[in-house]
């Protein structure tokens, strides 16, 4: 679409409110532009605010810091090596190498300040440059700073909260999920936090120290806020223009009338994947699928991929999401995705003839492709089960339910027995889940022998460094296995879900944006979600997908502001 006639004009403007988003909006700001900030939906911090809040940075200065050791060099290694496409080597380079400017950044002029969390693998062990401390996370984050603009943060997926309300970080959850030491402290700590913000629950029920996604996206609001700088919600940018070849702005739907933003130095689309589209997802995705089982935010569905794909932009990796396992629990508007209770030992996950084909406690995406490529007719494994015991429920929390110490099932919600099942035999549990009930009870006797000698000989499950880092380290000889023998016993059906999808639009290592010959489309860049990632088919690590946005947000400002 293509004329002059604006409502509105500024220097860059930013399509999404995501962490990747925003870091962009300040850095172009800071540069000197007049920056403006749309969000389609009433809430701001998309899928960045119910995330787990990780960055994957390798090579970060924090990380000598904090005791631990890394290079570019290796960095580089192991990314080139695990992701296996050349054509993404400029950007790996300009990501590894825009980090430590990046988090300089963040910390002198923004609310964000990051930490090392070492001892926190990479999801491929095996590479030589593996490293156990590439991961970062922002520190908890006083959301009472926001004012009234707390109420307009995305809240926190259901997962990543205590009771519904009180968050923790990554490091209180590791400790919580698997009993680690001093579990118990941290957990009447965070009650007691919460309990005793006496100005925080006269307002209401949300939890004012902010961590995880929510701390990072209320950082960086609360920096905008500092600067003065505008987020429109409920602003839906429906088509992008262009003049002479570039993109000068956008038409959008705001409150219900129509508005033309012009962009005189870009356009920068940060506004998520197509998850929540069940037509994009028919046609990219490995089927079966469905919107249903991804954990990613409502308002991702794709039209910006779309749109810009109509002034000429190129596409890659629209097959390929950040994939993860998942369950249902009805009258939740996002699926639960199964990151550490897979690993724990006294579980594992089977198909429709009750025979397990994985290694539970791999990484949540090599989960969801084993799943995806075990799939065939008569041993379906879409949707698959989980299932475990009582002596697995009495020690762990799954889903929203607490260990069975603190949570007996008759206090679990109503609405959670909609997505968990439970039988007094394995055989009427696999009944439930349309499992053969002959071929569970097999597979279990087998898995038990397993918990006894420690030692998986199908999958070789727990003798990977990922994998016994969500163990129960308590548990031996091996802290990912433990028998399933002791009745009731539960389950849930598995998905193959995701957080979010990973294709998109085409960018170079400045998140320009590329036509289908390679040339940059002038005026319009693309980071997060809705551009196709640098991580390619993989997932590095925990917060893979975080880490380039914000990174790749920043290039974008500064190369849309001539820095």
């Amino acid at each position: 679409m293509s004329g002059h006639d604006w409502d509105h004009t500024t220097d860059v403007l930013v399509i999404g409110s995501g962490a990747g988003a925003l870091t962009a909006a300040l850095r172009a700001h800071d540069n000197g532009a007049q920056t403006l900030v749309i969000e389609k939906t009433a809430l701001y911090g998309g899928s960045s605010a119910m995330s787990g809040g990780v960055l994957w940075l390798p090579s970060s200065p924090m990380i000598a810091r904090a005791g631990g050791s890394d290079s570019p060099e290796e960095a580089k290694r192991y990314m080139k090596s695990v992701i296996g496409e050349p054509s993404q080597n400029a950007r790996i380079d300009a990501f590894v190498d825009t980090i430590p400017r990046f988090i300089e950044y963040l910390h002198a002029r923004t609310r964000v300040y990051l930490e090392s969390l070492v001892g926190f693998p990479d999801m491929y062990p095996d590479n030589p440059d593996f490293k156990m401390h590439r991961c970062h996370e922002p520190l908890p984050f006083n959301g009472g700073s926001l004012g009234d603009e707390l109420q307009f943060l995305r809240p926190q997926h259901p997962q990543t909260t205590l009771f519904g309300v009180i968050g923790w970080t990554a490091s209180e959850s590791l400790v919580l999920q698997a009993r680690g030491k001093g579990w118990l402290w941290v957990a009447f700590s965070m009650v007691a936090r919460y309990v005793l913000d006496i100005p925080g629950r006269l307002r209401g029920m949300r939890d004012r120290r902010q961590v995880l996604g929510g701390a990072l996206v209320g950082s960086l609001r609360r920096s905008m806020i500092e600067r003065g700088m505008p987020l429109w919600l409920g602003t839906a940018a429906q088509e992008l223009v262009t003049e002479d070849g570039r993109v000068t702005g956008v038409t959008a739907l705001r409150d219900g009338k129509w508005v033309r933003i012009r962009a005189r130095k870009g356009v920068i689309v940060a506004s998520g994947g197509f998850e929540k589209n069940n037509a994009m997802r028919r046609q990219h995705l490995p089927q079966p699928t469905d919107a249903a089982w991804t954990a990613g935010s409502p308002g991702n569905t794709g039209e910006m991929i779309e749109a810009s794909a109509s002034v000429g932009a190129a596409t890659r990796f629209m097959d390929a999401a950040w994939w993860g396992p998942t369950f249902l629990i009805p009258g939740e508007a996002q699926a639960r995705m199964l990151i550490i209770e897979k690993n724990l030992p006294g579980c594992l996950i089977v198909n429709r003839v009750g025979e397990r084909f994985v290694n539970e406690s791999s990484s949540y995406t090599k989960v969801t492709k084993g799943i995806l490529a075990a799939n065939a007719p008569g041993r379906e494994s879409v949707p698959a089960a989980l299932v475990f015991d009582s002596t697995y429920r009495k020690h762990y929390p799954f889903g929203p339910m607490l260990p069975s110490s603190f949570q007996p099932d008759f206090a679990v919600p109503r609405s959670a027995w909609g997505g968990i099942m439970k039988a007094d035999t394995i055989e009427e549990l696999a009944r439930q889940l349309d499992v053969d009930p002959a071929g569970l009870a097999a597979t279990v006797r087998k898995f038990n022998g397993y918990a006894a000698s420690g030692k998986d000989p199908d999958f070789q499950r727990g003798d990977a460094t990922y994998d016994r880092y969500y163990g129960d380290h308590s548990v031996g000889p091996n802290p990912c296995l433990g028998p399933i023998s002791k009745p009731p016993f539960y389950g849930a059906k598995v998905y193959p879900g995701e957080l979010g999808t990973k294709g998109g639009i085409d960018t170079d290592e400045n998140a320009r944006v590329l036509d289908k010959g390679g040339n940059v489309i002038p005026g319009l860049y693309a980071i997060g979600n809705c551009s196709a990632s640098v991580m390619g088919q993989t997932y590095p690590a925990s917060g893979s997908t975080l880490a380039p946005a914000m990174v790749f947000g920043f290039r974008a400002a500064d190369d849309a502001t001539g820095q």
